[in-house]
């Protein structure tokens, strides 16, 4: 095919490439995008959209497990795992037919096919009808990333399942084993578990969900395993052994090995970046394992080629990639925007009962040399939280305690994957606990346990 010539390629549609792509169109720039599989990336299709609406299904069928508890009467409550998942990937589907009117819309070309870089500036595609060379100045990698595999723990789809088995289940797991219990691991495992699964949850650290405030996991496993899961830290799954149905596994701690049996295991233990055959070694771009390097602006030391999302690293977040691909794409059109910052990217997971987090936990933060002040506030002190029946969960805050500067902030809880934000917003206009003090939060709202958490780090909690 003829050479085409743009201002900007973009290899990868997930939420850092389309995002890059209608940034850079806005800002007058011939755009061309990528993208060998799905527009919306594994985001949209096989990740942050259609696990949460599993998890929606599973929420549903909890609370009207609880309708005594409101009132209600609900006999015979069950479900249909096949409609499930019916409802899941059809709000993908949905949301990726979205991304293609948005591509029209800014008048970015699409390309279907896969990529590779093959001078600075030039990049082959090979599509379904041939190959496409395309050249521009500019050149963003956004490829993305996919699960981890490790030795002896590879998965075939049939007992040993990834996230994507896990979103389009041939059966009901009986007996399930969930390896690591990171927010990938943890939501399965909250799904799974609340549909009727036996649910046993392997991590190797000390705690689940390892990357939160110490008080935050330990919250977590309390609730996971008062729902009935089994939840193994300081645990090892060194093998798992095949069988017609069933899986072996031998689990190691405290230098002890035992094995145990299940229907289905899910390995979620991380994932590598997707930087294979894209021409990254002939062109001398430095990758630290499966992940490009790039500076704080996105650039990766080749001229002209940045790479965002998570091939550029943790945080490994969509909302994280999105920003970057607005970052990136100003930076190429002469702006000169703020480079993003990974301490003021918001964690959330939507586990039963939600976790969200921004910033330094208080164990980090007390490393990193600050003095601090740290203020809780229970659900079980809040009017709206006991009203709507979700009185578990806590809300912490961690301030510097000679500045006053908001240092961090994490939740277990209802909804607080949408009460996060107000922090992060706090952070970004490098709050004092003085401001957030004389911010007054509506009542009744899930947020005044935002203003009691700051107010008790100073012992000026008022209902609790």
């Amino acid at each position: 095919m003829a050479q085409q010539g743009f201002d900007v390629i973009v290899i990868g549609a997930g939420p850092g490439g389309y995002v890059a792509a209608i940034r850079a169109a806005q800002l007058d720039k011939r755009v061309v995008i990528v993208e060998r599989e799905h527009l919306g990336g594994i985001c949209l299709n096989w990740g942050c959209i259609p696990t949460k609406a599993l998890l929606r299904s599973a929420e549903v069928f909890h609370l009207m497990h609880r309708a005594k508890e409101f009132g209600l009467k609900a006999e015979g409550v069950d479900f249909d795992l096949d409609a499930v998942i019916k409802r899941s990937r059809k709000v993908a589907g949905q949301l990726t037919s979205g991304i293609g009117h948005l591509m029209k819309k800014n008048k970015v070309t699409v390309v279907m096919g896969a990529a590779k870089i093959t001078a600075p500036g030039k990049v082959s595609v090979k599509t379904d009808k041939g190959t496409e060379d395309l050249t521009a100045p500019e050149v963003i990698l956004a490829t993305g990333a996919r699960a981890r595999e490790l030795p002896g723990l590879e998965a075939d789809g049939d007992l040993v399942w990834t996230y994507r088995h896990a979103l389009q289940p041939k059966r009901m797991p009986k007996n399930l084993l969930v390896i690591g219990s990171g927010a990938i691991g943890i939501e399965f495992a909250s799904f799974f578990n609340t549909l009727g699964a036996k649910t046993t949850v392997v991590e190797v650290m000390d705690r689940v969900l390892p990357v939160e405030d110490e008080e935050i996991s330990a919250f977590a496993k309390k609730a996971f395993e008062k729902q009935g899961m089994s939840i193994r830290v300081k645990t090892t799954v060194k093998k798992l052994e095949r069988g017609k149905g069933k899986v072996t596994a031998h689990l190691e701690a405290g230098g002890k090995t035992e094995t145990a049996e299940f229907d289905t295991v899910i390995s979620a233990v991380g994932i590598v970046g997707n930087t294979e055959g894209l021409g990254l070694e002939e062109l001398g771009v430095k990758v630290d394992r499966t992940h490009v390097v790039t500076d704080e602006y996105g650039r990766t030391g080749v001229k002209g080629l940045w790479a965002i999302g998570d091939i550029a690293g943790a945080p490994w977040l969509a909302h994280k990639a999105s920003h970057e691909g607005v970052v990136v794409a100003e930076k190429i059109a002469g702006m000169n925007p703020h480079p993003v910052k990974p301490a003021a990217i918001a964690g959330c997971t939507y586990c039963h009962p939600q976790v969200a987090s921004v910033g330094l936990s208080e164990a980090k933060a007390k490393e990193a040399g600050h003095q601090v002040k740290v203020g809780r506030f229970p659900f079980i002190g809040n009017g709206k939280a006991i009203a709507l029946g979700e009185s578990e969960g806590m809300i912490k805050t961690v301030f510097d305690a000679k500045t006053g500067e908001l240092l961090g902030a994490h939740m277990i809880g209802a909804e607080v994957t949408e009460l996060i934000q107000g922090y992060v917003v706090g952070r970004t206009l490098e709050t004092t606990e003085e401001e957030l003090m004389h911010t007054v939060f509506p009542h009744p709202t899930l947020s005044e346990m935002m203003h009691e958490s700051v107010l008790d780090a100073y012992g000026r909690a008022i209902h609790f």
